[in-house]
């Protein structure tokens, strides 16, 4: 099982392996400095459907079956899907993995989903409900575009502060069969308010939520950022990355020199007008399992914290002038020998 640890972590007496994961992304993605490590580049980012949010679901599709393919199981063999993105009802994850008829969680964390859907998946798998689970999430530019902001034909002029939202999706399996990485530990976010009501600057929005939970993960178990090699955020771009660490080192933690955004890595934003960076519930997960889980498991990273972020807003609440909460969840993954 495992103890609670603090006000907001998990600590699992056997860790959960990360069995196999896969990552699929748009043309757009594959054309980014990450472009060789994601496992399918999608050559145009209809996947073959005829609307937006079909392609989503297809990503979601795919990325499942990719994952339990690379850990050699049927779908039969997954107990628990965890799952959403950030579509009105998760219609991106009921449509894509309603074929598959295994038992869902339909989750949403926004951009945090990927950090969400690995902590359940955690719990259930170290909590012994589970053999194998599925974490899992996506996102889509031009679906997202459509619900939050404008329509792609639109051609809205974009300020620097916004992110580009990531077309893309991450799966993973998790289970009790040894591997190179695991799960030792979890902890779970608060929403966090500072005011902001600037949907076109979510990096600003989410950084306060990032600060929060990784400085209670210090605190609740008693480590500091020499602990960690790296510690990986979602979707903050350079806005809100330098908001973080202004917020982490007034508590006192200086992560600035092992400090890196998902946001900031999936695209080169001068050559590709990406603005501050990446974002979307796509743009953690793909990251993660193409460029920061291969350094797990080879040992090039011993142990990361990874804390996708999310900014919690709705076309509704935006329109009724409400602000943008912000949450965090912090995954601890270890090289396992």
């Amino acid at each position: 099982m495992g103890v609670q640890t603090g006000k907001q972590s998990l600590q699992f007496a056997e860790a959960p392996y990360i069995v196999s994961s896969a990552s699929i992304v748009g043309k757009k993605e594959g054309e980014g400095p990450l472009g060789h490590c994601f496992d399918v580049v999608g050559e145009d980012d209809n996947f073959g459907q005829n609307t937006w949010e079909e392609a989503e679901s297809t990503l979601q599709k795919e990325a499942f079956m990719m994952a339990i393919g690379k850990a050699k199981l049927n779908k039969e063999d997954v107990r628990y899907l965890f799952s959403g993105d950030l579509l009105g009802q998760d219609i991106a994850t009921s449509f894509g993995l309603m074929d598959y008829q295994v038992p869902l969680f339909g989750l949403y964390g926004a951009c945090s989903t990927c950090g969400e859907a690995l902590s359940l998946g955690a719990m259930c798998v170290a909590g012994g409900f589970a053999d194998y689970i599925v974490a899992m999430t996506s996102s889509h530019f031009a679906s997202a575009e459509k619900q939050f902001r404008f329509p792609l034909e639109y051609a809205n002029q974009r300020p620097l502060s916004a992110t580009w939202t990531v077309t893309g999706s991450g799966a993973y399996v998790l289970g009790r069969r040894r591997s190179k990485a695991r799960i030792p530990a979890v902890t779970t976010g608060k929403i966090v308010d500072y005011g902001i009501k600037d949907s076109m600057n979510m990096g600003a929005a989410m950084a306060p939520a990032a600060a929060d939970t990784i400085c209670s993960h210090f605190k609740d178990f008693g480590r500091n950022p020499a602990d960690y090699d790296k510690i990986i955020t979602g979707d903050l771009g350079t806005v809100g990355s330098e908001i973080l660490l202004d917020l982490c080192c007034q508590q006192g933690f200086d992560i600035s020199t092992i400090h890196e955004d998902c946001g900031v890595e999936i695209f080169d934003s001068k050559k590709q007008g990406t603005g501050a960076g990446g974002s979307g519930c796509g743009c953690s997960a793909v990251t993660l399992s193409a460029h920061y889980l291969k350094q797990v498991e080879d040992a090039r990273l011993h142990r990361i914290l990874f804390v996708p972020t999310g900014a919690l807003l709705s076309t509704v609440s935006f329109n009724e002038g409400k602000t943008v909460p912000g949450i965090a969840h912090a995954v601890v993954i270890e090289h396992a020998d």
